[in-house]
């Protein structure tokens, strides 16, 4: 509880300097440009940073407000793509001309089987995060992230799923960054809390409590669509289902426009991709051989950037090269956290179990009535109950202790905790096999299902929850935190593709979404979790050591003359 008193105490803190300018600027050890949004802040020195004990920024109102909007747009979301598994999978029930089978039945209509379900609701989720990289391409370059999500929130009223799919790309590449975005402070700096401990309020975790609380938002939608949707297909038909999703989606365009003039806007600035990918090529001219592991080297060297900086430039620069060196040092910050998430695909695997195979995995079990796809609802109804324990008690705890449970830690941990939620699914499905009456043909089984009860499923729900919190929010974190501002769509882009790759992998193990093969199924999607997991540390701690650096680096500038003074803060 006192790590939750002493985080008030700093907010409490913060919010006396924002009333008075009193404070002077104090020297510190990073370079500063003095701008109204940090004037009159005390910044941190080197030896501060190393002892402080570090607190997040309140979170300004539009923010939530925008956050409102990604209730909408997930409950529309999940509560739509809840139920395609049953929807694909299980045959229309007899007598039924909607798809519902009442309190004992299970609700269906195409009757395809469970492989063709996950491969069809495989695509979807390929699909869904494939399309974030035009989205953020015309936000940056063209439309701005705010114009970008109202004409996405547009297309997404059909309920065909390639156009949801495309709106979901528009949308999910640009809410996210325009949450962050509404707090404006990028630099960290130094309050002292009423019971006198001076503390570091860092912008970093400002932006994790930003994403804790969207995905918080994200999860009430997903639990309230799916646990409505999965008893509207039940009771009265797929037609329910699917209409009322829509009706809440026009939420979106309602509160984008209430809020118009309110919202921190960053605007496009043309296609700063196609700056970035020729600073790049011009980088890695001659560093690259026949010989991969040279390759390699040179591509991976701690000087690979530095001699693209317009000031190392010998002689004319080229015409496209109108940024400042800080601006370098923002792009190499972006690539590199790129290359932090070429792991997460593998997370993605088991995540992606949620909506297909676990699904079909509880209606082999003992259901009593329950719909089989209600389950999965413990994983929003998890993180709803988890995401705040986690903001409010234990970071601020580890903070206190001196514990650096950094970004990069924090994602190690979910790969770690998604693969044990797979040990799990797979030890289940195991005794499913030894007690259902017809073996390993659990899934067509039409004289009985396993006495085992379903809520013994609650454990791979929750674990994959937990890992989300680590994994998931924190990638969102780092995706904002570590991209140029002017990239940040992109960025966060690239970090959903890695959803899509996800998806396109799991397409080559829908094989193993059968009988007998689940048991497979479920280890194989562990053992590259975790092995994934340890590659991951050790091809990162080196990055994690220079995490400060990182978030501390000059503001760049492109397309306009950089300033000419920056002093010492």
């Amino acid at each position: 509880m006192s790590a939750v008193q002493h985080d008030d105490q700093g907010l409490a803190a913060l919010a006396d300097i924002k009333k008075s300018d009193s404070l002077s600027e104090k020297h510190s050890d990073i370079d500063h440009e003095f701008d109204e949004v940090h004037d009159g802040l005390e910044f941190p020195t080197d030896e501060e940073r190393a002892t402080l004990r570090r607190v997040p920024d309140s979170l300004p109102w539009n923010a939530y407000l925008i956050s409102v909007v990604e209730f909408a747009e997930r409950f529309s979301f999940y509560g739509s793509s809840v139920v395609f598994t049953n929807f694909i999978q299980r045959p229309l029930p007899p007598g039924s001309k909607t798809g519902a089978a009442g309190l004992h039945g299970q609700a269906g209509a195409l009757g395809m089987g469970q492989r063709a379900s996950t491969g069809l609701t495989t695509f979807y989720q390929f699909w869904c995060y494939v399309t974030p990289l035009l989205g953020a391409y015309i936000a940056d370059a063209h439309w701005g992230r705010y114009k970008t999500i109202c004409w996405a929130a547009i297309g997404a009223f059909s309920v065909a799923l390639i156009v949801t799919g495309f709106g979901t790309g528009l949308f999910k590449a640009n809410i996210s960054p325009l949450v962050a975005e509404q707090y404006k402070r990028t630099k960290q700096f130094v309050i002292t809390t009423k019971s006198g401990e001076r503390v570091i309020v860092d912008p970093a975790l400002t932006a994790l409590r930003v994403y804790m609380y969207f995905y918080l938002l994200i999860n009430i939608g997903a639990l309230v669509g799916q646990i409505g949707m999965t008893y509207a297909e039940k009771f009265q038909g797929f037609y329910l289902a699917y209409t009322l999703p829509t009706i809440i989606f026009f939420l979106c365009p309602i509160i984008l426009y209430i809020g118009r003039n309110k919202y921190s806007r960053t605007p496009p600035t043309g296609s700063v991709l196609a700056t970035a990918i020729k600073l790049w090529t011009y980088a890695a001219r001659g560093k690259v051989s026949w010989n991969p592991v040279r390759t390699y080297k040179n591509l991976s060297a701690p000087g690979f950037w530095e001699n693209a900086k317009p000031s190392k430039v010998i002689g004319e620069k080229p015409i496209w090269m109108n940024f400042d060196d800080q601006w370098v040092d923002e792009v190499r910050r972006g690539f590199k956290a790129c290359t932090v998430f070429l792991c997460f695909p593998l997370y993605w695997l088991t995540y992606n179990q949620l909506n297909n195979n676990l699904t079909s995995q509880a209606a082999t079990m003992t259901l009593n009535g329950l719909p089989n796809d209600v389950l999965s609802n413990l994983d929003p109804l998890a993180l709803i109950i988890l995401i705040p324990i986690c903001d409010l008690f234990i970071y601020p705890a580890l903070r206190r202790f001196g514990i650096n449970f950094s970004a990069l830690k924090k994602i190690t941990a979910g790969f770690m905790t998604g693969a044990a939620s797979m040990v799990w699914a797979a030890t289940l499905q195991h005794y499913i096999y030894k007690t259902n009456p017809c073996g390993y043909a659990a899934s067509e089984c039409e004289i009985g299902v396993s006495p085992l009860n379903v809520w013994i499923q609650s454990g791979s729900y929750i674990l994959i929850a937990i890992s989300e919190i680590l994994a998931s929010i924190t990638g969102l974190e780092y995706a904002f935190t570590k991209a140029p501002k002017n990239m940040r769509s992109l960025v966060m882009g690239f970090f959903l593709f890695m959803s899509a790759l996800s998806s396109a992998l799991g397409e080559a193990f829908v094989s193993l979404s059968a009988d007998p093969l689940l048991v497979w199924n479920y280890g194989v999607m562990g053992v590259l979790a975790f092995l994934t997991g340890i590659i991951f540390w050790f091809s990162v701690r080196d990055l994690d050591a220079k995490e400060d650096e990182l978030n501390n680096l000059a503001v760049g500038h492109l397309g306009v003359e950089a300033p000419h003074h920056s002093e010492k803060a």
